[in-house]
């Protein structure tokens, strides 16, 4: 998405309108995107153990993370381009090396219209019955040689080791499906605490704030297509995740995930006593949640309130000026600081809208104020803006403030900018309204309440590694069939075709077609218009020979039992016979607990019909020309 927005302008929207090569010479190069490809991988659990011998806690993982930099290094080859990365897996319990091949000269083929991609919106999102087109397609090149290489003119298409064919011969309920993919990250052996945190405490509050930012970003960007360029990157990032934290408590609400953990931990519990190793775990880890749980909330609300707004995002990276200043660091660290400033205000200002930002500080100023314990506020902050801008209980005291904040500070004026920039001087940075106002609530963080953050996150990892450790001996034979957490490494997952009933008198088909599209279109709306090409061609039935045959409409997206989560998304669903029949892209409410817990009777992973993908580029695009690429199964 990112890279489709980044090779966008206003007048060659390729967000809104879709693009298409018609030849090798038309495709975009995308900067600084790379496809990783896996070449091996090493178990290397021995090694790394020897280095851990005897040592627990802060002092096992630093140690950890210099050993794995050490074999990394080891197994890398920059100058090949061979990346040798290390993934612990079971909670530090097993530690595999992944080495890939990576390919940085990465271009952009073609994508649908954005109405297409993102048909439904946040409406649609984690929802099933789903009607979205999303997909796109890159083309990896390579040297003459066929070495990986930068960017060139004078490089060539990738000749892969195999390639899959493409299925059109339809799926019906029950078909074997296998998702071949990167899941970004779960946490299915997380504590009962775990579990009561995220539903008590940081999902709602994650949710309430990204709400606040969502609806203000929201507004501005329904004014002009300028402006919904400019931020729908920021935007899809924000709001995806949103209703993820959302439903996911819910989900582990109502099939009391809780439960079914202190459970677990109860046959745990009897199997450890009397093992020294193990039999502490439960009360050692409910001491540190007790002692952590007090300030985690104001965690969440700075990372996703307070820093919500990109302003103070911008202004907190200032800190590295500040300590190369105030630190009499030599002139050439200064100018490296201000240097890496400047770059990141570039980047700021390339997304940055005025209105929406001003509104998210003032409000996630007074939600910090009103949420979060008193004693925990930076000490004379609010007592300040009470005393220039009114009572603390308005919302228009904030609002004043944060317009006061945006009117003086340097990093919106770039005359007073390009003067600091050329005589820096801490001076004049901490006076800066924007700066002030990050650094009171970033210095507050760091000197009273990072350390416990960190004490409790050690605590918290180590006796999560120590709980896995005894699970896996507990039961060894169990323990053989037991996976480890995603990580962002290719895993493999097997399922089926298949529809469900979610509720009472539910039940919800294995696939949707363009008959549903054409009953969720709304003419205009910002989450479910059409191309007007895409209405003309379905209204004369023009899907040629990517019509389902017994359905005699083109299936747009079905769903499988498979297990994938965030990072997944793009990953090739696969038939029995190794051909290629969809994309993965999300997954359905119902399960949304699935990073904690699987769900093998509501869990549906949503896929696109690869069908629907080249009906898109064949019919709707035109692009034939990527269609005659392709090794079609009829």
């Amino acid at each position: 998405y990112d890279a489709i927005a980044t090779a966008s302008t206003v007048a060659a929207n390729y967000l809104k309108e879709g693009f298409w090569a018609k030849t090798k010479e038309q495709e975009i190069p995308s900067a600084g995107l790379y496809a990783d490809f896996l070449v091996k991988i090493d178990d290397v659990t021995a090694e790394v153990e020897k280095a851990l011998t005897g040592l627990s806690g802060a002092e096992r993982l630093a140690k950890q993370n210099a050993v794995i930099a050490e074999i990394n290094k080891r197994y890398s080859d920059p100058s090949k381009n061979i990346i040798g990365k290390i993934s612990p897996m079971f909670k530090g319990n097993q530690f595999l090396m992944f080495v890939y091949q990576r390919y940085n000269d990465i271009r952009l083929v073609g994508a649908p219209p954005e109405s297409i991609g993102k048909f439904g919106g946040d409406t649609d999102n984690w929802e099933w019955p789903r009607h979205t087109g999303d997909f796109s397609v890159f083309r990896v090149y390579m040297a003459k040689d066929g070495s990986s290489a930068d960017y060139s003119p004078n490089n060539v298409p990738l000749k892969p080791k195999h390639f899959l064919p493409v299925s059109i011969k339809g799926i019906k309920d029950g078909d074997y499906a296998m998702i071949y993919g990167y899941p970004g990250s779960t946490n299915r052996y997380e504590s009962s605490m775990g579990v009561k945190q995220k539903t008590d405490i940081a999902n709602p509050a994650i949710v309430n704030l990204r709400d606040m930012r969502l609806k203000y970003m929201m507004e501005e960007m329904k004014k002009d297509p300028g402006t919904r360029l400019k931020m729908a990157s920021d935007y899809a990032s924000i709001a995806n995740y949103w209703k993820f934290f959302d439903g996911e408590a819910k989900q582990l609400l109502k099939y009391d995930v809780y439960g079914q953990k202190k459970e677990a931990e109860a046959k745990f519990q009897q199997w450890a006593n009397g093992k020294p190793e193990f039999e502490n775990i439960f009360s050692d880890w409910n001491k540190a949640y007790d002692n952590w749980r007090p300030y985690s909330k104001q965690q969440i609300y700075i990372n996703e309130g307070i820093m919500g707004s990109p302003l103070m995002g911008l202004a907190a990276s200032l800190q590295q000026v500040e300590n190369a200043i105030v630190k009499k660091g030599s002139s050439a660290d200064i100018a490296k600081a201000v240097e890496a400033a400047k770059e990141a205000r570039a980047e700021f200002l390339k997304s940055e809208n005025r209105v929406s930002d001003q509104n998210i500080l003032g409000t996630a100023l007074k939600m910090f104020y009103t949420d979060i314990d008193k004693n925990q506020h930076p000490i004379g902050f609010y007592e300040s803006i009470k005393g220039s801008f009114g009572s603390l209980d308005d919302d228009a005291t904030y609002k004043k403030y944060a317009a006061s904040v945006f009117n003086n500070t340097m990093l919106l004026d770039d005359n007073k900018w390009n003067a600091f920039a050329a005589n820096p001087d801490g001076t004049v940075l901490q006076a800066d309204p924007a700066y002030a106002t990050a650094s009171a609530f970033m210095k507050n963080w760091q000197g009273k309440y990072l350390p416990q953050s960190m004490q409790f996150n050690a605590k918290n990892s180590e006796l999560g590694r120590l709980y896995l450790k005894g699970v896996l001996a507990m039961d060894t034979v169990k323990a053989k069939k037991m996976y480890p957490d995603a990580t962002f490494t290719m895993r493999v997952s097997f399922g089926n075709v298949k529809s469900y009933s979610p509720a009472d008198a539910v039940k919800y088909d294995y696939v949707t077609t363009m008959k549903g599209v054409m009953e969720k279109y709304k003419p205009g709306d910002y989450e479910f218009d059409l191309p007007a090409k895409q209405i003309d061609l379905i209204k004369k039935k023009d899907y040629g020979q990517y019509a389902d045959p017994i359905r005699k409409d083109v299936v747009v997206g079905f769903i499988t039992t498979n297990d994938i989560t965030g990072g997944n998304s793009g990953s090739p669903v696969i038939d029995a016979n190794g051909n290629l029949i969809g994309l993965a892209f999300d997954g359905n409410y119902e399960a949304l607990s699935h990073k904690i817990q699987f769900d093998p009777v509501y869990n549906r992973t949503i896929c696109v019909d690869v069908r629907y993908v080249l009906w898109c580029i064949d019919k709707l695009g035109g692009a034939s020309n990527i269609i005659q690429e392709l090794k079609l199964v009829k």
